[in-house]
């Protein structure tokens, strides 16, 4: 198939379709970062950098701070949801199509801005990177990070993620851990003579119905915590008292809160039950205390707050890297068959991060 070129100068909505119409499901990111890379390449105030998918254009301009501003180019599957469309819909022009929402409208902004404002008032480093929508292990912004860990420093970032075009600030870190419960097997018509483990859970399961989430202020934001049961399994037939039952807990925790102590929270909450940790990812604090922050604040003319799903931000933040989230897009339209974001979200988030760069 040959090349594709990219105006990155277009209109930001049809730089958003251009984009969307070159297929990237994660794991075939190839072709549009050959697209992005040979269009930044074209200008000659950005350093472009590649590793593997992941294109890093930077500026070099010896400015007093530095920001990233990150998005990455892979998409779910498609369903029957390309080529992009352009639809009018309760009177609001939206595109309709897979990685319009998540997240190519934001990468589409990133790329406008990249190449137009070439003389920033702090020096920006635009990361477009691949393997998002898989497992942690192959993130091309994880692997940035361990490769070039010196390409993600900055004062301050962005992950373009959608948000409807509102700044959500950082993230809650997720952790999930194993609650088992040990019983003796036995005859379903003779229970006296085992001991049921399914209902050993009962405590734990009436512990979390009357949790009380915590709501805690970090930054000035109000992090909303909240602890679930969201699996549950056990027994082995329907005739056999189960010997074993494990509950499967989510808990979403502020991102003043570190992995280790939230185990520790998780472990007086559940004291005296058999506890095992198979999933943690620290939250990230959103930094609003930062000069950056706040004049990014006060240019997209928006009202922080709270992220409390996990974003990649909190990779800045393992870095000691303040983050935001900031993009055009419902997120509750991610990965749905009907993906369409609103144009003036596109324009908005274009506006927004185009004043923060050059005003002042």
């Amino acid at each position: 198939m040959a090349p594709v070129t990219l105006n990155l100068e277009a209109d930001v909505v049809e730089l958003t379709r251009d984009i969307c119409d070159i297929e990237s499901v994660s794991g075939n990111e190839k072709a549009l970062a050959d697209a992005i890379e040979a269009a930044l390449s074209a200008y000659p105030h950005l350093e472009v950098i590649r590793d593997a998918d992941a294109i890093v254009a930077r500026t070099n301009l010896g400015r007093d701070s530095r920001v990233v501003i990150a998005g990455h180019i892979d998409t779910v599957p498609v369903a029957n949801n390309l080529p992009v469309q352009l639809l009018s819909m309760e009177r609001e022009q939206v595109l309709y199509g897979r990685g319009t929402v998540d997240m190519k409208a934001g990468v589409a902004v990133q790329l406008k801005l990249a190449a137009t404002v070439a003389e920033p008032n702090v020096d920006v480093t635009w990361i477009f990177y691949d393997h998002e929508e898989v497992e942690a292990s192959k993130n091309g912004l994880g692997r940035l990070s361990r490769n070039r860990p010196d390409l993600l420093q900055a004062n301050f970032a962005v992950l373009c993620e959608p948000t409807s075009a509102q700044v959500e600030g950082g993230c809650n870190g997720t952790m999930r851990v194993d609650l088992t419960f040990r019983g003796v097997k036995a005859h379903s018509a003779r229970p006296w003579m085992g001991k049921n483990a399914i209902h050993g859970a009962a405590k734990a399961l009436t512990i979390l119905a009357n949790y009380q989430p915590a709501e805690i202020d970090v930054d000035g934001l109000v992090y909303r915590e909240s602890l679930n049961a969201v699996l549950i399994s056990g027994g082995i037939a329907t005739n056999v008292i189960p010997d074993e039952a494990v509950v499967t807990v989510n808990y979403r925790f502020a991102p003043s809160k570190s992995g280790a102590e939230a185990e520790a929270h998780l472990r007086e909450v559940f004291a005296g039950f058999e506890l095992v940790v198979t999933d943690v990812a620290e939250g990230a604090r959103p930094g609003l205390d930062r000069p950056e922050a706040a004049a990014f604040v006060a240019a997209t003319k928006t009202e922080a707050r709270p992220k409390y799903g996990w974003t990649d931000v909190a990779r800045f933040s393992e870095l000691g890297v303040p983050a935001v989230n900031y993009g055009p897009g419902d997120p509750s339209k991610a990965h749905a068959d009907d993906e369409a974001v609103p144009c003036s979200q596109i324009y908005a988030c274009e506006s927004g991060l185009r004043s923060w760069l050059t005003v002042g």
